[in-house]
């Protein structure tokens, strides 16, 4: 079974490293290309608000305790993961959306008016019917040296965003990677087609979460017993 590479930033990379060693994967390691930084921010009136919009886990461990502060808005959040998180942080989740921000809206109400926590480099909805106000919470940061992620030739490697797929393809042109030794297994359409042309394989999981990702992976990583 070829080796599985983990590209997200920790704390998220951790987890899914463990999860993917429960399921059986024989070798699987971390090469974060970006480290999360949580900012310095003040939370609104919730009055204002008619809930909050969390769109990854990294919004609740960054937000610290001024997320308290809100604990009184109903969240709508994308993939179980973030719900999951959000109900280890005393907030009442109301709506888990199992795609992306998109999918997500479309299944609230019109005219509501959204807190959305997020980062420095979220990627807006296309037409939203409800008003999101936006606030940073953390910013990713690209690491220059990605720790381990020379072992990444050969292997398959999971991509959980459009960053993160960008991101690979520019280190592996930079340090000279050939890009057919490496499958990718992309968490969303979006995700895979930032990596661009030229890798083995490239596959897209069939729901945005990392259960279905890793699964993926699973089948990318076996192809090669079966060739």
């Amino acid at each position: 079974m070829r080796p599985l590479a983990i590209l997200r930033p920790e704390p998220g990379a951790s987890l899914s490293a463990d999860r993917a060693e429960r399921m059986g994967f024989d070798t699987v390691f971390c090469t974060s290309l970006f480290k999360v930084r949580p900012l310095n921010w003040e939370p609104p009136d919730p009055e204002r608000f008619d809930g909050l919009l969390i769109t990854s886990a990294n919004a609740i461990r960054a937000a610290g305790d001024q997320l308290r502060q809100l604990r009184t808005l109903p969240v709508h959040t994308v993939g179980e993961a973030t719900a999951s998180a959000a109900r280890s942080a005393g907030l009442i989740v109301e709506t888990v959306g199992d795609g992306g921000i998109d999918q997500l809206l479309y299944l609230l109400p019109d005219n509501l008016r959204l807190l959305h926590l997020g980062g420095r480099h979220r990627r807006p909805p296309t037409e939203p019917r409800q008003t999101l106000v936006p606030v940073t919470v953390y910013s990713s940061v690209a690491r220059e040296e990605p720790r381990n992620f020379a072992r990444i030739a050969g292997a398959v490697a999971c991509v959980h965003s459009p960053r993160a797929g960008a991101r690979l393809a520019e280190l592996a042109d930079r340090d000279g990677l050939d890009r057919s030794s490496i499958a990718i297994a992309a968490i969303s359409r979006d995700a895979a087609d930032a990596c661009g042309d030229g890798w083995e394989r490239v596959e897209v999981s069939g729901a945005r979460d990392d259960a279905s990702l890793l699964a993926l992976a699973m089948q990318l990583c076996k192809s090669s017993d079966d060739a």
